[in-house]
């Protein structure tokens, strides 16, 4: 594919209308492996909101499709991602950082997420109840919500969207998308395909601009039914404090992680040392659910951490676009960040490998090197708390007993992972941990049709499957006096 041509100035999409800013702010949008601006989209602020959610709300109460209907339209969605993946996938990485190849994943899931759910449409229904009262008819609905905030991360921008905008839109709900600050591109591309797919005008809008002010107002809209939100805890919580002050808006949330990835002396450990290096490292780290805290029985300790920093040492590293194995973090302020833990971390850990920003031919933009920690102390920050960067943390464990209470020693449980071959003590200890997701043997294992969601401060609510049609849906009795 020939070299894309991104505007110099992008609008975002409301009412079926390609609109600016009411105040004619934006922001910049900038490629994070150089630096330099890619483009500019509109700062969305409450007046702009006000008119996204009244579009969205006409659209919900004047809408004639059937169940079918949506069906087919979900269908053609998926048809034009389809034909505009290789588009995405530079989108993906010019915006993200991404490295190009691995951008074709993210595509491919939001393709497999519209057809999964364009099935679903057809078949979201109620039930007849058998009640003690004589001579009565009683039957349940499931019925959309109305008018629903989606306000996605930057970390998977167009994948994280799709797997709120699929279920919501299957539902018959009408959606309000703000993509990430950082990252954009992709969502407002998803505009133009979901309006090129013949969903009427308002059903989907895309609002650019920051969490401060338009996810704000987003969260505090009266007219607003429901917020979903993937991102940090911190920002998690404020959400459910906005949406408590606000209309009582119901919330579902899938928030940070701290993920244990535990190594059993039985395992295979060529298959462990294949997968560690990704199940760390993979999208330079930016990815919640990544197993960044490392246990290794201490009988395969040396061998497995040999591995891994073999393995990690051999890792390319450049822009997105020419398809490295990892590519820049998202950000000045998020490379800052993660170094400030990486300098936390050699004055109270191990560095085993790593540990610097990259310099070089990669000086201008935000890279981090993969970084490997030992330590024994699990009240360490940087075993604590989510760093969200190229970082693991690496200990040894004696027994099963030990590593369930290491494992379960944190506030998040999005996920985690062991590795064994005797099969009893993979399902008792999975049965053990505090996770929303627990993969044996394998790693990052997701499906259009498996709940995903957190446990603890994790968040709330599952994402994907059927769990998805109840985030986006509420049920009513009918009662009937024959």
């Amino acid at each position: 594919m020939e070299k894309i041509i991104i505007p110099s100035r992008l609008q975002m999409l409301i009412g079926g209308e390609w609109v600016d800013a009411n105040n004619k702010e934006s922001l910049s949008v900038i490629n994070p492996a150089n630096a330099q601006e890619i483009t500019t989209v509109p700062l969305a602020a409450k007046e702009d909101i006000d008119i996204a959610v009244d579009s969205a709300q006409l659209a919900f109460e004047n809408d004639t499709l059937t169940p079918a209907e949506r069906g087919q339209l979900l269908h053609k969605v998926a048809d034009l991602l389809e034909r505009d993946k290789e588009y995405l996938m530079h989108l993906e990485s010019l915006d993200n950082g991404k490295p190009f190849d691995k951008a074709a994943y993210d595509v491919d899931s939001c393709i497999h997420h519209f057809r999964y759910y364009a099935g679903w449409t057809t078949k979201i229904h109620g039930d007849q109840i058998p009640v003690s009262s004589p001579n009565k008819l009683v039957y349940t609905r499931q019925e959309p919500l109305g008018v629903v905030g989606l306000i996605v991360p930057w970390n998977f921008p167009l994948m994280m969207s799709v797997w709120k905008v699929a279920p919501a839109l299957a539902c018959g709900n009408t959606c309000i998308l703000k993509p990430a600050e950082q990252t954009p591109l992709t969502a407002l591309h998803l505009g133009k395909l979901i309006m090129e797919a013949g969903f009427p005008k308002g059903y989907f809008n895309v609002v650019t601009g920051t969490g401060a002010i338009t996810g704000e107002a987003i969260t505090r809209h009266q007219k607003v039914a429901k917020i979903s939100f993937t991102g940090s805890t911190d920002v998690g919580k404020k959400i459910m404090v906005a949406a408590a002050e606000s209309n009582l808006k119901k919330v579902s949330l899938e928030l940070g992680g701290k993920s244990p990835n535990i190594v059993f002396d039985d395992a295979d450990i060529d298959q462990v040392i294949e997968s560690v290096v990704w199940s760390s490292f993979y999208n330079s780290g930016q990815e919640c659910t990544l197993g960044s805290r490392l246990y290794i029985h201490e009988k395969v300790y040396d061998q497995v951490l040999k591995g891994l920093i073999d393995k990690t040492s051999q890792l390319s590293i450049g822009k997105g676009i020419d398809s490295p194995d990892l590519g820049p973090l998202i950000s000045e302020t998020q490379m800052n960040r993660v170094l400030s833990y990486i300098a936390l971390g050699k004055k109270e850990a191990q560095l085993e490998f790593g540990g610097h920003r990259l310099e070089g031919d990669l000086k201008e933009g935000y890279f981090v090197s993969p970084t490997i920690f030992s330590h024994q102390n699990d009240d360490l920050k940087i075993v604590q708390e989510e760093i969200f960067g190229p970082v693991v943390v690496v200990s040894s464990f004696k027994d099963e007993g030990e590593i369930i209470q290491r494992a379960n020693h944190s506030i998040f449980g999005l996920a985690a992972a062991l590795w064994t071959k005797d099969v009893s003590k993979a399902h008792r200890v999975a049965h053990q941990i505090q996770s929303g997701t627990v993969w044996i043997n394998g790693y990052d294992m997701f499906d259009p049709s498996v709940p995903f969601g957190g446990y603890k401060q994790s968040g709330n609510g599952r994402e994907m499957g059927k769990s998805a049609i109840d985030l986006y849906t509420q049920e009513k009795a009918v009662w009937l006096s024959l």
